[in-house]
């Protein structure tokens, strides 16, 4: 299996990432290919629990699937064995550090590395099947462009390698930032602790390529949970009234969460996204389960949405002699930019041919874990920005037949290195 070599040829690993995709926490060859790179020019690694806390990870895959995921990733990649070992159990995150040749603050990039659970598309005019990088795994597809952002984050520490740049760099590769769920356990590790300045980035966002905008607004705060309920299972026939139906509980609670006030003013958004129960049409069901999400455009309203939520589902379940338990499965607060690291952005895009800096944020709708690390450097007096980095597509993120232009990768380099090299000021 190839090793990503160069990382300079951005495209070429892009291409080598989309056909192996992993789910979060599960990124065991991503990670380990990433590590034997950043390991090879150089960098100070800092790996699985190094890099990230294992109590404040959300939404982790089963045990069974961890493991069996651990053990293909170690029998495909041999000679990775001492990288793959440190990311046991799902601990797939890594950071690495560079000191440059001079004095200067800490500025740390992320990059996100998880594919999604989506079948891509085998349409003759679907590129990545037509040249032959199509995924090889089924049902997982890089489906939002995390395969390009990792390539950007190998293509950018080559070209830092040779220390020309104030301070030092941190590279942050994260896992699982689908649902939320990754970057709170990055955190709590405390490897941010000391960063001056972190740049985030998405490819995409419906932006054609060459579009920068060095800011991102309304990417709202979300939590997502999973509810199970409970019940005692009997004859639906002979004897009813001896059974607690967990599907009349669940489904009582669907009803009643749709019914909460959402507003288009502040955000708020509910959505019930799954909702599985019963064994047979004769059996009162012993066991539902639903998983939610609650969004709103901050942290304090959507918090009082998801408390609302979660009293709704205790008390539909209560109703019936039903037990409830619910389990936080991802969430993150509000994205907030500060303006001086946009700023920066811009003048290092207006340096790149082919880039066209937008003054203003990018209005976007949907959600993401970077906030946690934004929050946690501002806490730390440095700040931080999350850049929308157009990257024209066929389709929207999340679908069968999303792809990159791949035009965009190299300059997306160019722009990170502008600002690495910069430095913080």
């Amino acid at each position: 299996m190839a090793l990503l070599n160069p990382p300079a040829d951005v495209i070429a690993v892009r291409r080598e990432l989309h056909a192996t995709p992993e789910l979060g926490f599960l990124e065991f060859r991503t990670a380990a290919k990433v590590a034997a790179v950043l390991d090879s020019l150089g960098y100070g690694l800092e790996l699985g629990e190094a890099a990230m806390s294992a109590a404040e990870r959300m939404g982790l895959p089963s045990a069974e699937t961890l493991d069996r995921e651990f053990e293909a990733a170690a029998a495909e990649m041999p000679g990775e064995r001492r990288f793959i070992e440190r990311f046991r159990g799902g601990m797939t995150a890594m950071v690495a550090t560079l000191d440059g040749d001079r004095s200067g603050g800490v500025a740390a990039f992320r990059f996100d590395m998880d594919a999604l659970p989506v079948t891509e598309s085998d349409s003759p005019d679907h590129l990545p099947n037509r040249e032959g990088f199509r995924s090889q795994r089924a049902g997982l597809m890089h489906a939002c462009g995390h395969d390009g952002h990792v390539a950007i984050g190998l293509a950018l520490a080559a070209r830092l390698a040779d220390r020309d740049f104030p301070g030092q760099v941190k590279l942050l590769f994260q896992p699982a930032e689908e649902g939320l769920r990754g970057a709170a356990s990055v955190v709590a590790s405390g490897v941010l602790d000391r960063v001056d300045r972190i740049t985030c980035m998405h490819l995409g966002l419906g932006l054609p390529t060459g579009i920068v905008h060095g800011s991102t607004e309304g990417l709202s705060a979300s939590s997502k949970k999973r509810a199970i309920f409970t019940g005692r299972a009997a004859h639906a026939g002979m004897d009813p009234e001896n059974g607690a139906n967990a599907l009349l509980a669940a489904a009582g609670a669907v009803v009643r969460l749709h019914a909460l006030p959402q507003y288009a003013g502040d955000g708020s958004r509910l959505n019930v996204g799954t909702f599985t129960s019963g064994s047979a049409p004769n059996i009162v069901a012993e066991r539902a389960e639903l998983t939610l999400e609650t969004r709103a455009l901050d942290s304090v309203t959507e918090c009082r949405l998801a408390e609302a939520a979660e009293s709704t589902v205790r008390a539909a379940g209560a109703g019936l002699g039903v037990e409830v338990s619910i389990e936080s499965i991802g969430g993150a607060p509000e994205v907030v930019c500060d303006g001086t690291a946009a700023e920066r952005v811009l003048e290092a895009a207006a340096a790149v041919d082919g880039l066209v800096p937008t003054a203003g944020p990018h209005r976007d709708s949907g959600s993401e874990d970077a906030s946690w690390l934004l929050e946690r450097v501002r806490e730390g007096g440095g700040d931080g920005t999350y850049v929308a980095f157009g990257c024209s597509s066929p389709s929207g993120h999340h679908s069968s037949t999303f792809d990159l232009d791949e035009a965009a990768l190299p300059m997306a380099v160019d722009l990170l290195e502008g600002v690495a090299r910069a430095g913080v000021s």
